[in-house]
């Protein structure tokens, strides 16, 4: 049983109305792993909770997420993707019309608003990984409100995520449902390189595939590492591929380029030791069973607005110390497990506490 299970009757008493107006607002923090996003909307559509013909709706801040999400959902259930578990993203839309429950991009939301203002369609909005907080989520969370309090007090509105300070959203929302589920997690030892990479010259995958070799004699299970990006992703396997570890071990990439088939090769357990090599997809919403070790490059490319162009550029960042919090835990979702971080102790401590919105 998921952890999220152990706070099922709390969840559904949350879902009554808190306050005059009959209004249900609902905060849920719950660690990476406990099965908030695809179990969640299963408690809310097995509870009747969601009037027939209308949708529970989870937005993700990726697209594979909500894919693969979707996929997860429909299999836990005995279905197939598009029929009662759905998802649309940019470009790709699997949905029907007996689809229950909808994992979408948050920009495909403000599209649906454009069009159908009062969202008859819609049941319950779920904010999933809420903490990354992106333009489109907050625009979409304020739009949600005014709806709630309008013309749709029936509307749903549930925000979740692991990391999320809850303190200033609780003033936002004070009449909203606060809800802690505390997961399971298994010891990780985290430990930092003595000289950060830059300093030496080395490339960050060629010490991440050095890294890899060391950690294979440490754990016997699976690796996790995690790179910025495509290109950073297939220089790593190309590293690995030079190592002893990397030749007896299933190497393989996870980024949302990928066809669905690669992408859950990635997921799905195999035979022999798998070392995966991921953006920061499986920082969150994902789980991938099996991994004992996680190899942590501390970057992530991040979308930031160029005011002298007037346009949005991807930038590589250093993470902040939250999000390496949330990678380290993926190497203790089922056992203890070892991280490693290719950076210093030192620089640790210079990193920004949460990311910034």
């Amino acid at each position: 049983m998921l952890p999220i299970h152990e706070i099922h009757d709390e969840f559904l008493k949350g879902l009554s109305p808190q306050n005059a107006g009959g209004i249900v607002r609902l905060i849920l923090q719950a660690p990476t792993g406990s099965g908030k996003s695809t179990q969640i909307p299963q408690m809310l559509l097995d509870a009747g909770r969601i009037p027939d013909g209308r949708q529970i709706v989870v937005m993700q801040p990726r697209r594979i997420a909500a894919k693969m999400l979707a996929r997860r959902v429909a299999s836990e259930r005995g279905g197939t993707v598009g029929d009662e578990i759905g998802y649309q993203v940019r470009l790709d839309r699997k949905t029907g019309s007996r689809t229950r429950v909808r994992y979408v991009t948050e920009g495909i939301l403000l599209r649906e608003w454009l069009r159908e203002p009062d969202l008859p369609h819609v049941g319950c909005l779920i904010f999933d990984e809420f903490h990354e907080r992106h333009l489109y989520g907050d625009l979409s969370l304020a739009q949600a409100l005014r709806l709630q309090a309008t013309s749709r007090p029936d509307l749903l509105i549930i925000l979740m995520s692991a990391t999320l300070d809850t303190t200033p959203l609780q003033k936002f929302l004070p009449d909203a449902t606060l809800l802690r589920s505390e997961g399971r997690t298994y010891p990780v030892d985290i430990h930092y390189l003595d000289r950060d990479p830059r300093a030496t010259q080395t490339d960050i995958w060629q010490s991440a595939a050095t890294t890899a070799e060391r950690m294979a004699t440490l754990t016997d299970g699976d690796l996790l590492i995690f790179m910025p990006g495509r290109y950073e992703i297939d220089r790593t396997l190309d590293a690995l591929g030079r190592t002893a570890v990397g030749k007896t071990a299933d190497c393989l990439p996870l980024h949302g380029d990928l066809s669905p088939a690669d992408q859950d090769r990635a997921l799905s357990p195999s035979p022999r030791r798998r070392i995966i090599v991921s953006t920061n997809i499986a920082e969150t919403s994902l789980t991938i069973d099996g991994v004992r070790g996680v190899i942590d490059s501390g970057l992530a490319r991040v979308a930031r607005f160029d005011p002298a162009r007037g346009v949005d550029q991807l930038e590589i960042e250093a993470i902040s110390q939250s999000a390496a919090d949330q990678r380290a835990g993926r190497a203790g979702r089922t056992a203890p497990g070892v991280c490693v971080r290719l950076w210093t102790q030192a620089g640790h401590a210079n990193r920004p506490p949460r990311d910034t919105p």
